[in-house]
Formats: C-alpha cells, sequence, structure tokens
C-alpha cells in the first residue's frame, strides 16, 4: 500500500542525521601515526581536522557494525562512498551551525538542561541523575563542558531545521489523489506494430536514392587520412635498453635486505581506557584508578582477556573482537604503543602503557618472523630498479638529444630510431578522430602530423611529449585529403537506411489504420498479447510515457485503446479491459500515508535546502587525504 512512499527511501535522511550527535570514542585507527592534525576540509574558513573525521567515521562504522552484526564485510566499512557520507554530514554540520548562529538562533541554558535531563541513560528511576550522567561521560572519555557544547549544538541544528522538519504540508486533496493513483490497476494487452516486419514489402526509388545523397552528402564524405611511421622514446624503452651487471645485482641485494620479503610483524590485543584531552586532574585520577583495576583484573585471569576487552575497553573497532588488533609491523601504531609491543614475548601481558589516547592494557598473542626473499625471486625486480637508476641520470640529456636528432635530420626517422635503439612502427590511416593507435592521439601530436610542413614538406614533427617521460616524433607516408563517396560507393548503405525509414512510415500508417478501426468501433480481430495488470508502481517493464497515456485513456466504456509511437519507430496498440479499484483505505492507514507524504516533502525541502547552502559558503574538500 506504501510502494509509493517506499520509492522514496533512498532520499538521504537528513533530518535524522543531524539531529543525532552520538558518543565518540577512540578507535585503534586514530592513534595510527599518520599526520592526525592535518584537516580534510575547509567550511567557510573553518577546517575540520583529520581527528575529528576519523573519530566520526568511527563511530559511523561502530553504528554501522551494530546494525548488521557479523553479517557484514568489513572492507565496505572502509569504502570511499562511507568516508564521503561521514564528511558530508561534517560539512553539513558546520554550514548549518554558521546559518543558525548568523540567524541569531540560541539556546538557553534553561533548555539544554532541560533536554539533558529527558535523556534516559542519565536517569535512575526515571529521574536524572548527576551521579551516573558524570559517570557516563567519564568512562566514554567524555566531560561534561565537551558534551553539553555538542548538546547545545544539536539543539541549535535543530531549531534551525524545524522549519523543514516540523511544517511540511500536504493537502487532503493531494493525499486522496497520489493514494489512488499509487494503488488504482489497469488490465491491459498488447499488440507491437513492428518496422522489421515491413522490411520486405519496401523498395526505394531511384529518385528518392539520389534525393536522400543529395540531402545527406555531409555522412558520406571520408574525413582527412593519413598514414604514418612514428618513433617512442620513454623512459621505460631507455632503461630496457641499458645492461646491469651481476655484481652489481647482487651488491644491491646484500645491502638492501629491508625491501624484500617480509618484515617481522607482531599480532596484539589491547583494552583501551581512553582519557579526554580536556579532562581535569581528578578526571584522570579516576580514569587511572579504573584502569589499575581492570589490569588487576586482567593480571588474575589472563584467559579473561577477550572478555574484559570487550566489557571494558573504549576502542569499539576492537572491543568486539576481544581487544584484537591484527598483525601490524613497525612504524604503523604511536611510538609507546609500538615500542611495547615489539619489546614483548608471547602471551605477556603488560600495561599500563601510557599514549595520547589514554591507558592501554596490551597482550602480544603471536609473532610473524621477517622473511628474506631469495635473490632469484627478486632479480627482476633488482634488475629494473638498477636500470631506472642508471636512466635517471640521463632522460632528460637524451629527451634534448632526442629533440633536436629528429629536428636537424627531418627526413627520416632512422637516425634517432638507430642512435636510441628504437623501432620505427607504422600505423594504419588515421584521422583527426582516430581512436587508435592511442600513442598518436595527442591533440598537440595531431596538429603537428596534419600540419602542411608535414604532409606537404615531408617533415618529421617535432619531439612531442604525449604521456610523462614518453616522447614521440611522427612522418607521413601517405595522405589523402577529404573527399565525397560517390553515389555508386554508397548507393547500398543508402538503399538500407531508406528501407528502414520507409518500413518505419508503413508501420506507423499500419498501426495509426488499426487504432483508428478500433477507436470507431471495427471488429476486434488483433492477437493481444497476455493479459497483465500495470499501475503507476508497478508498470511490467512499460516505460513511464506509455503509463501515463494508460492512465489518461478514458475509461468510461470499456475495453479501451490507446496507439502510441515509441522511439524505436514501433506502434504500439493497448487494449484497456479492466479497471482494478484499490482497496478502501482504513482512517488510521491514510493518517500514516499522509504523514509519511509530510516527511518525504520535508526530506526533499532540507536537501533543497542543504545544496543552497553549499552554494552559499566556499566548502574545499581535500578528497585525496582521506
Amino acid at each position: 500500500m506504501f510502494d509509493f512512499v517506499n520509492r522514496k527511501k533512498r532520499i538521504v535522511q537528513i533530518v535524522l542525521l543531524l539531529a543525532v550527535l552520538p558518543f565518540m570514542f577512540w578507535g585503534v585507527q586514530s592513534y595510527r601515526s599518520d599526520g592526525s592534525e592535518s584537516y580534510v576540509a575547509i567550511v567557510d574558513g573553518d577546517e575540520i581536522k583529520r581527528r575529528e573525521f576519523e573519530q566520526a567515521l568511527r563511530d559511523h562504522q561502530s553504528r554501522i557494525r551494530a546494525m548488521f552484526g557479523g553479517n557484514l564485510d568489513s572492507a565496505m566499512l572502509d569504502s570511499y562512498e562511507i568516508k564521503d557520507s561521514v564528511l558530508e554530514r561534517l560539512i553539513q554540520q558546520r554550514l548549518l551551525f554558521r546559518e543558525a548562529v548568523s540567524n541569531g538562533f540560541t539556546v538557553l541554558d534553561s533548555h539544554l538542561i532541560n533536554e539533558i535531563k529527558q535523556i534516559p541513560d542519565f536517569q535512575i528511576d526515571n529521574k536524572f541523575s548527576k551521579k551516573q550522567y558524570e559517570t557516563l561521560l567519564r568512562n566514554n572519555g567524555l566531560n561534561p563542558l565537551d558534551f553539553e557544547a555538542g548538546k547545545r549544538q544539536e539543539l541549535l541544528l535543530e531549531q534551525l531545521l524545524d522549519g523543514y522538519s516540523e511544517n511540511s504540508f500536504v493537502s487532503s486533496n493531494a493525499v486522496d489523489k497520489i493514494l489512488y493513483l499509487s494503488e488504482v490497476q489497469r488490465e491491459i494487452n498488447q499488440k507491437q506494430i513492428r518496422p522489421e516486419d515491413f522490411l520486405a514489402e519496401v523498395e526505394p526509388t531511384e529518385d528518392q536514392i539520389v534525393t536522400y545523397y543529395n540531402d545527406h552528402q555531409e555522412d558520406f564524405y571520408l574525413p582527412e587520412r593519413v598514414r604514418v611511421e612514428y618513433i617512442v622514446l620513454s623512459f621505460d624503452a631507455l632503461a630496457e635498453n641499458e645492461n646491469v651487471s651481476e655484481e652489481a645485482v647482487l651488491n644491491y641485494y646484500q645491502t638492501h635486505q629491508q625491501e624484500f620479503g617480509q618484515a617481522e610483524e607482531r599480532r596484539a590485543s589491547h583494552i583501551l581506557i581512553s582519557v579526554s584531552a580536556a579532562a581535569t586532574e581528578e578526571d584522570k585520577k579516576q580514569v587511572l584508578e579504573k584502569a589499575k583495576d581492570i589490569l588487576e583484573q586482567v593480571q588474575q585471569n589472563p584467559e579473561r582477556f577477550a572478555a574484559l576487552a570487550e566489557e571494558f575497553s573504549d576502542d569499539p573497532g576492537s572491543a568486539s573482537q576481544g581487544g584484537d588488533l591484527g598483525f601490524f609491523g613497525r612504524g604503523v601504531m604511536v611510538k609507546a604503543f609500538e615500542e611495547a609491543i615489539f619489546d614483548m614475548q608471547p602471551e605477556e601481558i603488560r600495561g599500563l602503557v601510557e599514549t595520547d589516547f589514554g591507558y592501554h592494557i596490551i597482550q602480544l598473542t603471536e609473532i610473524k618472523e621477517a622473511a628474506a626473499a631469495d635473490l632469484e625471486e627478486v632479480r627482476k625486480q633488482i634488475e629494473q630498479k638498477l636500470k631506472m637508476e642508471m636512466v635517471g641520470g640521463i632522460f632528460g640529456e637524451a629527451v634534448e638529444d632526442f629533440s633536436n636528432t629528429v629536428y636537424e635530420q627531418n627526413d627520416s626517422l632512422q637516425p634517432a630510431a638507430e642512435k636510441f635503439e628504437l623501432t620505427v612502427q607504422q600505423s594504419e590511416w588515421i584521422t583527426r578522430n582516430s581512436a587508435e593507435p592511442a600513442i598518436l592521439q595527442n591533440p598537440d601530436l595531431l596538429a603537428a602530423i596534419f600540419s602542411d610542413d608535414t604532409i606537404l614538406k615531408k617533415h618529421n614533427t617535432n619531439s612531442i611529449e604525449v604521456a610523462p617521460n614518453t616522447f614521440v616524433s611522427a612522418r607521413a607516408l601517405e595522405h589523402r585529403p577529404e573527399t565525397s563517396q560517390s553515389l555508386s560507393i554508397v548507393k547500398d548503405e543508402i538503399v538500407e537506411r531508406l528501407k528502414k525509414q520507409l518500413a518505419v512510415e508503413k508501420a506507423l500508417k499500419r498501426g495509426e489504420e488499426i487504432f483508428a478501426d478500433l477507436v470507431s468501433g471495427g471488429a476486434d480481430t488483433i492477437e493481444w498479447s497476455e493479459s497483465k495488470r500495470v499501475s503507476y508502481m508497478q508498470s511490467q517493464d512499460l516505460d513511464q510515457d506509455t503509463i501515463r497515456e494508460i492512465f489518461k485513456a478514458d475509461v468510461s466504456v470499456l475495453p479501451a485503446y490507446i496507439g502510441i509511437e515509441n522511439p524505436r519507430g514501433e506502434y504500439s496498440l493497448i487494449r484497456i479491459s479492466k479497471v482494478i479499484e484499490p482497496d478502501v483505505m482504513t482512517a488510521d492507514s491514510r493518517i500514516n500515508f499522509n504523514r509519511q507524504l509530510q516527511q518525504m516533502m520535508a526530506q526533499e525541502e532540507t536537501t533543497a535546502y542543504l545544496n543552497g547552502l553549499r552554494q552559499r559558503y566556499d566548502v574545499i574538500v581535500k578528497r585525496d587525504s582521506y
């Protein structure tokens, strides 16, 4: 019954997203050493720090995990689409906050206090408990000032959006019409009059062929063409021609062992007891006492490490996995955390290890020893690297020499080919718009190939960079100017075009004749397709234009007929044999349907509002930074 509204469920639930500012925890990704103070976007001069983005991303990922449990591919959570949606939400929050402040919106202290008191998590026996409030915030690494500032901003944004989310209106008449059109069905049969059924009946005359040729001569021009030979000087090609000694390969292998094989990796689990950056000394002292208590429990029952991590760890990314962080090598984690882990023995438990994110209790679970690769396994890799190094120092000089050679000896490519050990290649006929060979499709090179100097004087083109560190010079072998093909050459093509055109005309004419006869009361002798029921919500593979015509038809007398010309040149005959009225909707269902329409309209209006904000403010996004 509510298919019409459900079809819109893909619209971003912006109002709901912006209204929720959940508790944010530090996860494993945030204490990897990756420059957390850089920014990912700038909104009207205000930077969104990477750390803030990663915190929001972890929280979003945690909510998704909670929704889907183990039935979710973890790789999806790290996709570009997820990251982009989180960043867009942060940008929208910044834009809305600026808009709210500039329009004079404010949140009274009394209103803020009342809203916080209504939060169930802060209540005991349905009454607000200050102790419960402070304890819950402290356990989640927050302090009252930070939380209240976030809540105040949330309420500020709600005020701004209330005009869209609370005041959308859909008239009763509109509800009735939309409800009726979303549910009413019509039973139809079809008959397609297809052009291909008339191809054997049509044959263009000589006059039609000549007329078509004269009217469409531009269709039969052969563009200017040229066949060229060319040589390609590239960094890779020069490197391939270099020779590397066995001694150089062996020396590189022995002095760069760290580049080959597998470096040592360790697998560990941890319990994080987070400390807010804004925590007071008293708060830090309480967190430390809590961490010591958990460490004592771990030391008394090491086999319960995973269970304790799941219960107490403030890292949602690993807590649900018993604290497991997986395998990692050096240079991944922050210094204090890494030094502790690479100084431990398997099954050893260490704590408390302090980092910027709080206190860690660590258990080393497995060591994957470093493994060196055999020389033969990496020989080609070493040779290629050494060749690239050898060419790196001379490539600029080689490019200049190549350019001079093809210019100074411009009547042949052979001298340059021999000097640089290059192969002279030949193309098929190419035009200014040819797609092959791809290396010749550089606009500057094509302009040079089709220049008078190359075509008329048979000179080499200059050396032209067609891709990074890739230079080409070409020389014309044969040239053909733009020409018009004679009628005798293109006659068969014209005949085929005309036959299709005439067949379409005949199919449409025949369809219109049948339709006119049916409408005027003629005998219905059509071999119709099987009956099917269609509606606006169940189109049965019919396009929207056809559906619209079906429901515009006068069905006061049945059967009713419609005739439609479709874009493929076919004529569609449709017989409407029955109208299936929708079931009567109960009052409660109608109210619910009305509410959903209002919500849908509010979402559409909010989306339009946000798009307008995005246009008014300067937003810079560093897409390559996340």
